[in-house]
Order: structure tokens, then sequence, then C-alpha cells
């Protein structure tokens, strides 16, 4: 099993038409934009909030576009995403991505809305990881998902050994202890750029980023000078006002609407009800 070697990767956006269906055209466009701009890592189907408005059949069709196209280079390193209501889908999709030459790693939440007990969670992820021979990045997210696993769980699934880290989009303050309870060293992943320099000063030491759909270069300088304790208040002031401007309502609509005004790619709308006026 190969590690994920970036630090750094931009969680991307999932284009739609007007009237909503999947436009995977757009998605990959993006994505390819990205990286013609430095950027080396990418995760879809993630941590944008728009993964549960996708039907099983749109991820599989997402994921056959991404194994198609000849134009995303081979050194771009993909994270795709995985969770369900359902494990039997989250199992059906895992398989599809376990058996794709273009996905590199996974990133993997918890099941939102039913609210499973620590046991059937756990029972969840280790079913998914039996079946992935890739890297898989926990996906922690309480505040959308209503579930949170105790650190006895963590503990009890970081010992999988495909499973190399968290993305915790909870209490920040855990992160000293869920790197505590590992019993190996493991990735933690900043969900976002919201209070990065606190996230990295308790122990975080990589970056989903969210941002770096928009200032790829500028968000990846930015985290590294904070990672490497280079940070410059002066000289980081222009990339946190960007970053404040991304999260000060609905990330998802401003960044579609950032690319498509400054690209030739039509990102689209979120789905309903987001972006209801």
């Amino acid at each position: 099993m190969h590690d994920l070697v970036n630090e750094y990767h931009i969680a991307v956006p999932t284009a739609f038409y007007d009237n909503e269906d999947l436009n995977t055209e757009a998605t990959l466009q993006h994505i390819r934009n990205l990286y013609d701009q430095g950027v080396k890592s990418v995760m879809v189907c993630g941590t944008t909030g728009e993964q549960h408005s996708l039907t099983l059949a749109e991820k599989l069709q997402l994921l056959k576009s991404i194994d198609a196209a000849t134009f995303l280079p081979d050194d771009l390193e993909i994270i795709f995403g995985v969770a369900s209501i359902r494990q039997k889908e989250a199992l059906q999709l895992a398989e599809k991505i376990n058996a794709s030459a273009k996905i590199n790693g996974v990133l993997l939440g918890f099941s939102p809305y039913i609210l499973p007990s620590q046991k059937e969670a756990r029972l969840y992820v280790e079913a998914i990881a039996k079946v992935i021979e890739k890297p898989i990045i926990l996906y922690n997210n309480p505040r959308r998902t209503g579930f949170n696993p105790e650190l006895d769980t963590f503990a009890e699934l970081i010992r999988l050994p495909n499973i190399i880290g968290i993305k915790d989009a909870g209490d920040s303050a855990r992160i000293p202890e869920l790197i505590s309870v590992a019993d190996k060293k493991i990735y933690v992943y900043a969900g976002g750029e919201i209070d990065l320099d606190k996230k990295i000063a308790l122990g975080a030491n990589r970056l989903s980023s969210m941002a770096g759909n928009l200032y790829p270069s500028e968000v990846e300088a930015y985290f590294t000078d904070l990672l490497r304790g280079r940070a410059d208040k002066t000289k980081n002031a222009g990339i946190e006002e960007k970053i404040h401007n991304v999260f000060a309502d609905n990330p998802i609509i401003y960044i579609k609407n950032e690319i498509t005004k400054h690209t030739q790619i039509d990102m689209g709308i979120a789905r309903s009800p987001l972006g209801n006026l």
C-alpha cells in the first residue's frame, strides 16, 4: 500500500447543471485547472458538503469519469470520499474505488443522521476498510453527522493498517488526545482554513483545503509557513482576508461562483435547498 505523500490537498466542489444534474465534465476541468496551477493532490466527493446529495449511481459515474479522463496526469494524487447512511452502498462504492487505478486514497466519513452506536460505527469502518487496499483518512464532522467517535473507538480504528489518520472537524482541542491514543504516527488533517494556526499548534500536520480552490498557491504557502513555524502576520494578511471571504457565508456557493466568474469553467449551482433565494 502506497502512502499519501502530499501534506496539502484541495477538497473540490462538484459541478451541477442548472437542472441540478451532475456535471462531471466541469468537475474534472476544474481539477485539471488546479493541477496546471501546481496542485498535486485533490479530494473529490467529500468534504465540500455535497457528498450526501449524490446518489450511489452519481458517485459511480463520477468515479468512472475520473478513470476515463486521460487529461488527468498520473502524478496527480486523487482522494475519493466514501460515506453513506447505508453501509451496503458505501461498500459498493469502496469496492469500485479499490479497483480504480486513478484513485490513491479514501476519505471515509461516518454515516450521517442515523446516530450509530460506537460499536456500530466501528464495525462500519472496519467492514469498509477491509475491501480497500489504499490509504484511508477517517473523516469526523459531528456537527454535520450527529456522531462523534470516542477516543477508545478511534484508538481501535487507527490500529487498522490502512487507516493513516483523521480529518477531524469537531473539537480541535481533541487533536492532542487523538495523537496520544494512536499506536503509530498519524496524519491529522485540518478541515478548511478557519483557525488553521490554532489547529497546527494543537498537532494538525496536514490540510484539507477549501479556499485552495480559488487561491491554490497562496493557501499552500500560507499552510506551509504555519506548519514550519514561519508565520508572518503582515505577509499573511492578504490570504487571511481572502479566506475570511470564502467562509463568511456558504463556502460551496461562494467557491463555485468565483470559479465560474474567473475561469471558463461553469461549476453551476448548488443543489437546493442550498442556494435558495
